[in-house]
């Protein structure tokens, strides 16, 4: 007793519990025989459970083959019976390894009909899933336990991994139409009390939102244009109006610079001062009491900003999840495309995860049922070309990869043609300050061109009419009559260096 009271009294250290591996994995043997045998006794019975299985589902090795030469049959459209899945294993060189002839006939003996061949498939399907997680999670705490390897490195591994084990096994069931109808004419009637007409978020720009109507739940919007066209000044300008004057929450992923070079190219668009100055702190008196006028628009507005390098697709994930569910945000906003990456997976290029990426932003922007909208880099092809026309972006000029192209539900390009040193079009209207919007792809709607004005020193792209009423308004106004004092606002970390690109 007294040497258990001496244990008691000592700090315990904690237990680690390994699982115990020394267990059969988990198979069904006699129902991976009685599908086997139902799809050779069935005509229409691969058609049933093609969705749900795969060779590898089979845990024995012979049925593996088995199924496999099954769906070699399927595959030519071929009938499946025991002398075609014979015949078929005798090409694949298999039929010995599975048991010869004989063990093909004792699988049609073996069951009557394929009343239940759903259901044993899908036991089956839940079998395989529970080997690839144990498989995983012994993979992963073998890694855990090397010291050499970055804990940070295995969690993406592992996000990676488990994202890629979900996608293969995760099927969503039809649905039958009514209860989508009613959706449909939910979101018609939300449309129609609204003055404008739109049934998705305002983006800011009238004549945008009249051919979008509005960026729409469940899209993927990309957004490219080639390097000092105004991209982030274009979501920028577009998370302000969503943010500060409709107050819709928006998060901002930034992967290429900071948060506070964020803001301060944010200060520029919303206080209209030039970014030399905002960098310097050098403000007339003036310009200070503007900035502290304006400034007050940003606070407390609903806007969520990460700058976190290299983010990862499985990253953005799980912050999604977690700014939907706290916070509401109703859109995403990811600057850029090509600077994220899969870790975790392997791939033979890098088309092919851009490709994953791009997939798997539109299988969040379904999940969470708002817009996400991705800034994309354009290739060199745009500069090569000759003539005013030929400076003019087209899906073709997408970085990267094709597949951003076919995933996205809209593309947009921005072009300015006043950077290419083009001032007039072909009808002799100046060009100058001016920037188009081309919808190039647009799967549920119309294509068209936009024009904006894009004021560069203030990195702001605004409505054209809205910049005459500008100009009308500031007309009035002398720089020796500033607006009203405010009371100085917090501003000490305007001083932070930003990044000297221009535009901004």
């Amino acid at each position: 007793m007294a040497e258990r009271a001496k244990n008691t009294g000592k700090s315990k250290q904690r237990a680690i519990v390994v699982p115990d591996m020394g267990r059969l994995q988990p198979q069904a043997r006699e129902l991976e025989e009685a599908v086997l045998g139902a799809l050779m006794l069935e005509k229409d019975a691969y058609s049933i459970v093609s969705e749900l299985l795969k060779p590898e589902c089979f845990y024995e090795k012979a049925h593996e083959m088995i199924y496999g030469a099954i769906v070699d049959l399927a595959v030519s459209q071929r009938p499946i019976d025991m002398l075609t899945v014979t015949e078929q294993l005798k090409k694949r060189g298999e039929l010995d390894a599975v048991g010869g002839p004989f063990y093909i006939s004792q699988l049609t003996s073996r069951v009557a009909s394929s009343a239940h061949i759903e259901y044993h498939a899908r036991i089956i399907a839940q079998k395989y899933l529970a080997r690839e997680l144990i498989s995983f999670t012994a993979l992963v705490q073998n890694k855990a336990f090397d010291e050499t390897i970055d804990v940070d490195d295995l969690m993406q591994e592992a996000e990676g991994k488990l994202f890629e084990i979900s996608q293969r096994n995760v099927k969503k069931d039809v649905t039958q139409i009514n209860p989508v109808i009613k959706d449909a004419i939910e979101l018609l009637e939300k449309a129609a009390n609204q003055k404008e007409g739109l049934s998705g978020l305002r983006t800011g720009f009238t004549a945008l939102d009249k051919i979008t109507s509005g960026w729409q739940n469940s899209d993927l919007v990309i957004i490219a244009a080639r390097p000092a066209m105004g991209k982030t000044a274009f979501v920028l300008s577009m998370a302000k109006s969503m943010a500060v004057n409709h107050n819709i929450p928006v998060a901002l992923f930034s992967l290429e610079m900071s948060n506070v070079q964020l803001v301060n190219r944010l200060i520029v668009n919303v206080c209209e001062l030039p970014g030399e100055k905002i960098k310097s702190g050098r403000l007339e008196k003036y310009e200070w009491e503007q900035l502290n006028f304006k400034l007050k628009d940003l606070y407390d507005a609903p806007i969520f900003v990460d700058d976190t390098p290299s983010l990862s697709v499985f990253e953005l994930r799980t912050k999604a999840r977690r700014l939907v569910r706290e916070h509401g945000i109703k859109c995403i906003i990811i600057d850029y495309l090509q600077l994220m990456n899969a870790s975790g997976m392997t791939f033979g290029s890098r088309e092919q995860e851009v490709s994953t990426i791009s997939r798997s932003l539109k299988g969040l922007a379904k999940e969470l049922n708002i817009p996400i909208i991705a800034l994309s880099q354009l290739n060199r092809g745009v500069e090569s070309r000759q003539g005013v026309e030929g400076k003019r972006p087209q899906l073709a000029d997408l970085r990267e990869s094709g597949a951003i192209e076919q995933d996205a539900d809209m593309v947009c390009f921005i072009h300015r043609p006043e950077y290419y040193k083009i001032t007039e079009d072909e009808r002799g209207n100046s060009l100058i300050g001016l920037a188009e919007i081309i919808i190039a792809k647009h799967r549920n709607g119309a294509t068209g061109d936009v024009r904006l004005r894009f004021k560069n020193e203030y990195a702001k792209f605004m409505n054209v009419d809205e910049d005459i009423a500008i100009k009308e308004f500031s007309s009035g106004m002398n720089a020796d009559e500033p607006m009203p004092p405010i009371p100085p606002a917090g501003v000490d970390f305007l001083n932070v260096e930003s990044s000297s690109e221009v535009p901004f």
